[in-house]
């Protein structure tokens, strides 16, 4: 009898009208392991307090009443994870009626992508980590999360055309390597060599620069880079979103 008030606490909050909130995908590229391909990632945050106390989650938080949705993301993974990407995208609503267990949450969920200079960069944090996309570890997320990456994936996957996906994934200049290793990753399989060259002919947003990786015992790979023009149909201003 006595937990009968908690649950008419919980009964009263599910009749509230649905909180809001925004989490974000944070995807990046790392080196695999031992000369192993190279590894889709993401920083996950582990929740201190209840619902799902312990679990795993994407880095996220409410929507203040004075911010916009992208002003709200951007704050929510400054404060859980340190980080601050310049490519925001808005992904998707998910507003299941039992995605909550204590109250109707309404999550606008976002996917940034970051460069490999900015991958395993977070706040120093014991509950704060970064895992490989394919990690057992993050098969069971916190809320439906797992469904948001898993979404998030869906949406890279098929947005691998543009060039801007592994610009903004290896930065400014890049071998062709590296770049192959980039679509490998996103698309999780491994792609010929030379069939993969041969498509980058046909792609105006990649050029070739003047440029050549230093470093290494044999002859050194021609760098790249994305040429593409005029505005990114990709780019989101998470002030303006």
């Amino acid at each position: 009898m006595s937990s009968a008030p908690g649950w008419a606490n919980v009964n009263e909050r599910r009749n509230l009208p649905p909180a809001l909130a925004v989490s974000t995908v944070i995807l990046g590229i790392r080196e695999g392991q031992d000369g192993g391909p190279d590894k889709l990632c993401l920083p996950l945050v582990r929740r201190i307090r209840q619902p799902h106390a312990g679990l795993w989650a994407l880095p996220g938080g409410p929507v203040d009443a004075r911010e916009s949705l992208g002003q709200a993301a951007g704050r929510n993974l400054a404060e859980t994870t340190g980080l601050r990407p310049s490519y925001l995208e808005q992904l998707y609503t998910f507003g299941d009626i039992d995605r909550s267990p204590t109250h109707r949450l309404v999550t606008i969920a976002y996917f940034a992508l970051l460069n490999a200079d900015q991958v395993g960069a977070t706040v120093q944090d014991e509950n704060v980590a970064w895992f490989d996309i394919d990690d057992p570890g993050i098969a069971q997320l916190a809320f439906d999360h797992r469904k948001i990456v898993d979404y998030a994936l869906w949406r890279l996957r098929n947005k691998t055309e543009y060039g801007q996906i592994a610009h903004r994934l290896l930065g400014e200049r890049f071998t062709l390597a590296a770049l192959r290793g980039v679509y490998e990753a996103i698309l999780g399989r491994r792609l010929d060599p030379a069939n993969f060259r041969r498509t980058l002919k046909n792609t105006a947003t990649i050029e070739a620069t003047d440029e050549y990786l230093a470093g290494g015992q044999h002859r050194p790979p021609r760098l790249y880079r994305y040429a593409g023009h005029g505005p990114d149909p990709l780019e989101v201003d998470p002030a303006q979103a």
